[in-house]
């Protein structure tokens, strides 16, 4: 099964749009983390299975200067 949960194309898109926000491109994102230059790319196409995990989100969140909660919907989806 290579589809994305709802809950999780949700989170992709809330981080997407805080980056995109915060003027940070999916290059620049990867780097601020220390990841490879695509490694943003893959986790927004929804072709791919790559997505955030906790760490991931945890490590955004301070970044971004935000709470990883931020990142979820008020009601589960």
């Amino acid at each position: 099964m290579n589809e994305k949960a709802q809950i999780e194309l949700y989170v992709i898109e809330k981080v997407k749009e805080m980056r995109t926000e915060r003027g940070f491109t999916q290059a620049s994102l990867a780097e601020a983390l220390g990841y490879s230059e695509g490694f943003i790319g893959h986790i927004e196409n929804p072709k791919r299975r790559d997505k955030y995990n906790i760490k991931h989100l945890n490590e955004i969140a301070k970044l971004f200067g935000c709470s990883i909660r931020d990142f979820f919907p008020e009601k589960p989806i």
